[in-house]
């Protein structure tokens, strides 16, 4: 039988029924008498304590220790906790053939977030294109090929206006959460490394900034083959680009036997369009009802899998302020064949 930790009242209480047990004929209860005084004290101190053992009762064991003591946790098991990471890409500058722009350059987009050339480089033909590296690491920093970003300070023969290109700025992930760690370290203590075990090539995915949940496939190019895929959750698109396939690739070529063929891949999203005539059929409910099918697909979409269409019925009948839907399309569980996976498409609302 667990421990019932007793509230400040029933301590109170307590230490009135001793005193009065102890001293035949004393009212511990009156307000203004020594006695309740002194059982009023002692019992918020006790209450303090058994505060501190219930807090204690969290820290012994990983799956409810608080941040501090879940980084000690984990740094036993070797896991360490994610580091935010910093964006990177491609602006395009524009201005007068010739004109030099010095690494360090900072531009700025409109919420503020800050940007710096990494290096020097020169117009020709009144454009060139800079690398730019975000100034503050986070999820934040990741912005669309388009955005327009601007000069923080001006540079003579340069505009004011740069524009993010080549498939826009990327990589940048936020510090990894506690849960997102603690999910890592239970795994690492249930399914310890077997050096090169279908789990190890999950935990090492899981090790690189930004990746949310990864998928291994042994033998499906061949014997001594390993492919690999994960996705992105937290960023606009949860497909990864090639960049950040390059740098799981690398993270896990430094790791796997050397026996393995390892190859790293994205999936490829297939956009689940849905038909629901929603009751009641308001702005806050249809927000309600995309919100439960966005955590049904991150809780269950997988390369080659398959979304029921009962979870889907109930994942829109989950959402606050829903109390009647028909769902048309899709009609039938929905499945997908080899590297393909499901993101949420077009709603259209009946």
């Amino acid at each position: 039988m667990s421990f019932s930790r007793p509230t400040l009242s029933q301590l109170i209480e307590r230490a009135q029924a001793d005193i009065e047990t102890r001293l035949p004929g004393a009212d511990a209860s009156l307000r203004n008498a020594a006695l309740n005084v002194l059982a009023r004290t002692h019992s918020g101190a006790m209450h303090g304590l058994y505060g501190y053992l219930d807090w204690i009762s969290r820290q012994v064991l990983p799956d409810t220790a608080d941040a501090e003591i879940l980084e000690r946790w984990a740094s036993i098991w070797g896991v360490a906790r994610k580091a935010a990471s910093f964006a990177a890409g491609p602006v395009t500058l524009t201005g007068t053939t010739g004109t030099v722009v010095p690494a360090g350059t900072v531009l700025a987009a409109a919420d503020g977030q800050e940007f710096e050339t990494d290096a020097e480089v020169t117009l020709a033909a009144g454009t060139a294109t800079a690398q730019v590296t975000a100034l503050a690491a986070g999820q934040a920093g990741n912005l669309a090929d388009g955005t327009a970003l601007s000069l923080v300070s001006p540079i003579a023969g340069l505009n004011s206006q740069a524009t993010v290109s080549g498939g826009g700025l990327v990589s940048g992930a936020d510090a990894e959460t506690d849960t997102a760690l603690r999910a890592r370290l239970l795994a690492r203590i249930q399914a310890p490394p077997h050096g090169g075990a279908q789990a190890d090539y999950i935990a090492w995915a899981l090790e690189v900034p930004g990746v949310t949940r990864a998928w291994v496939y042994p033998a499906e190019l061949g014997l001594g083959t390993v492919t690999v895929r994960f996705v992105r959750d937290d960023d606009a698109s949860i497909i990864p680009d090639a960049a950040e396939v390059t740098a799981v690739q690398d993270y896990i070529d430094a790791l796997r036997p050397v026996t393995a063929e390892v190859t790293v891949v994205a999936p490829v999203a297939v956009p689940l369009n849905l038909t629901i005539a929603l009751t009641p059929n308001t702005s806050a409910v249809q927000a309600a009802v995309q919100a439960e099918l966005a955590d049904l697909l991150r809780r269950e979409a997988e390369p080659g899998g398959t979304i029921l269409i009962s979870h889907i019925r109930e994942a829109i009948s989950l959402a606050a302020g829903e109390t009647d839907h028909a769902l048309t399309v899709p009609a039938a569980d929905v499945t997908h064949t080899t590297g393909q996976i499901a993101t949420l498409g077009t709603i259209t609302w009946a």
